[in-house]
């Protein structure tokens, strides 16, 4: 039986569910797999700098967080890593050494630099790695890479510009859950209410930016069904619950906290408004879900949402105040919505975890 080490690490969920995706993917087709935090075991002050400071910057001050984004977007930010990461480095050393996998599947960029160094110490284990965004920041690259899976043939061609081999980067999307590609045959005999279905999501921190967006929904003409997730913010949860009490017009209203059945409320769904995180866009498109975008963390959600306008793949609003504009002239004019899911279908259609795994095993052999 074959090994796998999945390397990931908790600066945003987005990585973790792509790791938890591969396992799972991995474990069906009769591998032995590890899920490993490459960060384990690292001390207090350098889990703070790379955990906790993501969380707070990144919901806090975005614009912090997009200017240093921007700053380290560069050839030199691998070897300026290799100094913090100096005893995590070690570390992942004895961590390969003590599992003896076959293959080492990485779905973070920081564990790129730790395995292209070891690999030039002499570890022969193949690695490939999962760009979990539509733009990969510098950190990615690597030409000690075996191999890279990305989300978009953009990626790819991006990862060609910055020198690496175009054989080596196989547009087959982010990995998610198998059920994201699944559908419910009856989802349009239920849908038959007479109510535009709105999903609006917040990402796993429950960014508080969601709340102004259901202010304006709830003031829009039209008949709405509206469906809040908050993710793990209980605070915003309970700030969000006193609509409940209220008496709006033509709208129907669920505000939920964090959920495992997102599936079921996108397949639900006439349209995802939330931020673009590389997950969050990678399901709504396998489940051929518009994507409305009214606000994103500067940085590598900037650059998705570049991305995604761009080729007609989602809509954006300057201002929140401008989403029931949007929201308006979709309702009327269906054929919109119609002519953004052929997109996205031809986009999800690229997709495949099962070739994600093929792949691995030539690697292997």
């Amino acid at each position: 039986m074959k090994k796998v080490l999945i390397l990931s690490a908790s600066t945003g969920q987005g990585h973790n569910q792509a790791a938890d995706s591969l396992n799972v993917a991995f474990k069906k087709r009769g591998f032995e797999t590890s899920r490993r935090d490459f960060l384990e075991g690292s001390s207090k002050l350098l889990l703070a700098l790379f955990v906790g400071s993501y969380e707070v910057s990144a919901m806090n001050f975005p614009e912090m967080y997009g200017l240093f984004y921007k700053l380290t977007n560069n050839p030199t930010i691998n070897t300026l890593s290799t100094i913090p990461f100096y005893l995590v480095r070690k570390r992942v050393f004895n961590m390969i050494k003590e599992e003896n996998p076959d293959l080492i599947v990485t779905t973070h960029p920081l564990s790129i630099c730790l395995i292209s160094g070891l690999k030039r110490m002499g570890v022969k284990v193949p690695f490939i790695s999962i760009v979990t965004d539509f733009k990969a920041h510098y950190t990615y690259v690597s030409k000690s890479t075996d191999l890279y899976i990305t989300g978009s043939k953009f990626t790819k061609n991006w990862l060609i510009k910055k020198g690496i081999n175009e054989d080596k980067i196989y547009p087959l999307g982010i990995p998610i859950k198998e059920d994201f590609f699944l559908r419910d045959p009856n989802i349009d005999d239920i849908k038959q209410d007479g109510y535009f279905n709105v999903l609006l999501m917040s990402g796993s921190m429950g960014l508080r930016n969601i709340s102004f967006v259901l202010e304006e929904l709830l003031k829009n003409p039209n008949k709405l069904r509206i469906t809040v997730i908050c993710g793990n913010n209980k605070e915003l949860k309970n700030n969000l619950d006193h609509h409940l009490s209220e008496n709006y017009k033509d709208k129907k209203l669920h505000i939920l906290g964090f959920s495992n059945d997102i599936v079921s409320f996108m397949e639900y769904s006439d349209v995802l408004i939330s931020k673009p995180g590389g997950l969050t866009v990678t399901e709504s498109v396998a489940k051929n879900l518009p994507l409305i975008i009214p606000f994103s963390i500067p940085g590598q959600e900037s650059e998705n949402t570049e991305f995604l306008t761009s080729n007609g793949l989602a809509l954006s609003v300057d201002k929140i105040s401008d989403i029931n504009t949007l929201i308006n002239d979709l309702i009327e004019n269906p054929s919109k919505l119609s002519e953004i899911k052929f997109r996205i279908k031809a986009l999800s259609d690229t997709y495949s975890i099962e070739k994600i795994i093929d792949l691995s095993e030539k690697l292997i052999k």
